[in-house]
């Protein structure tokens, strides 16, 4: 199966990441057909671009799709994909475990990845269960705190002193000098593997929208790809209408579509609460791009008091979130959404990542011999 660079269409038969101009690669599309199985991978066998390693798998994939009672407000079907109960608490579970079964049948002794967050523990939760040695790659600002719940897999965790954005490009070229496979935000296999909540999506309703949270474009870039293979291979009839999500103060890819340009530039300063989707330069951001205007699809940036309002309105459904996740719900607001539209957003990880910036409920006081009084 060959490779493609979705801006200028050149294409690779060998196993790269990126083209010669600089933009990600992606498998040219799969079609065939759904199959009786337990598992999405089973069940989508002719879809993916390596054999999935299921003797390895930790159980990702197959989320719940759950109707939320939120839509009422705006006259809508809303329903909340929860990728937080993959095995790491993220959809990056999804990706990394099909690039993890390509590295294994590869040949590859170790794995890695530039991240702070979800996929630095995904990477390295999969790495020790795949028998590969990881190594992850932070910046010089990551905190001991988050950083514990990568390390505690085993994995070599190395702090970086240097410009971040450079350190994703330096990856990919030691790695490939040094027999490291790194597994970095836009990874083709990681990519194919996000196809599966498109897939899951559709075997339980045809969504009229999909809210997608974006930071590097590696997540929407996936969905949008499940979708168009769906509707290529005879399974959906017409495509939903998908949404790229970014928080105002980190919005590259927003702020490109909106100037109506087709490369996206630097958002200097980027300052948000979404920390998970505050990529100032989203590698994946021109391909994003080119998908919107292709399929006259939208992009929408909201507040942090919008994100915060939303993830309150969630953790009262009984769904705690990060920020991030919660963007697609605080963009219900901007949306001008046909009455009775069936909407999806996708709430792509744990809020238990980030417990120092989360809303917090009364706790109140009592002793114990007035307890019948503060129950009542």
């Amino acid at each position: 199966m060959k490779l493609v660079c979705p801006i200028c269409g050149k294409t690779y038969d060998e196993p790269v990441q990126r083209c010669e101009c600089g933009e990600p690669v992606e498998f040219e599309p799969f079609t065939g057909e759904p199959y009786i199985g337990r598992t999405v991978w089973e069940r989508f066998w002719d879809f993916w671009p390596v054999e999935p390693a299921l003797e390895l798998s930790l159980g990702e994939g197959d989320t719940p799709l759950v109707r939320s009672r939120l839509g009422e407000e705006f006259g809508i079907r809303l329903y909340l994909k929860n990728e937080t109960v993959n095995p790491t608490w993220s959809f990056k579970d999804r990706g990394t475990f099909l690039a993890m079964s390509y590295a294994l049948r590869a040949g590859y002794r170790a794995v890695g990845t530039v991240s702070t967050g979800n996929m630095a523990a995904s990477v390295s939760a999969y790495a020790s269960r795949f028998g590969l040695e990881a190594k992850i790659l932070v910046s010089e600002s990551a905190g001991d705190e988050k950083l514990k719940a990568v390390s505690v897999y085993g994995g070599d965790v190395i702090r970086v002193r240097g410009d971040y954005g450079k350190l994703y490009f330096e990856s990919l070229k030691l790695g490939k000098r040094l027999g490291v496979y790194f597994i970095n935000s836009d990874n083709p296999f990681r990519i194919e593997g996000y196809k599966g909540i498109a897939f899951e999506i559709a075997e339980e309703l045809t969504p009229d929208y999909v809210l997608i949270p974006t930071s590097s474009g590696g997540l929407f870039r996936g969905i949008a790809k499940g979708f168009l293979e769906l509707h290529e291979s005879g399974l959906v009839g017409e495509l939903p209408k998908l949404i790229a999500v970014q928080a105002e103060g980190c919005s590259p890819i927003c702020r490109a579509f909106r100037e109506g340009k087709t490369k996206i530039e630097h958002f200097d300063n980027p300052k948000t609460i979404a920390k998970a989707i505050a990529n100032p330069y989203p590698p994946s951001g021109n391909a994003v791009l080119k998908l919107l205007r292709e399929f006259g699809w939208g992009c929408v940036s909201v507040s942090d008091g919008e994100i915060l309002k939303a993830q309150r309105k969630l953790a009262r459904e009984g769904l705690f979130v990060q920020p991030a996740s919660a963007t697609g719900v605080a963009a219900l607001r901007k949306l001008d959404l046909p009455e009775g539209a069936k909407v999806v957003s996708i709430l792509t990880g744990s809020g238990l990542r980030t417990l120092r910036n989360a809303p917090t409920g009364e706790v109140r006081e009592c002793p114990l011999e007035r307890l019948e009084e503060c129950l009542r």
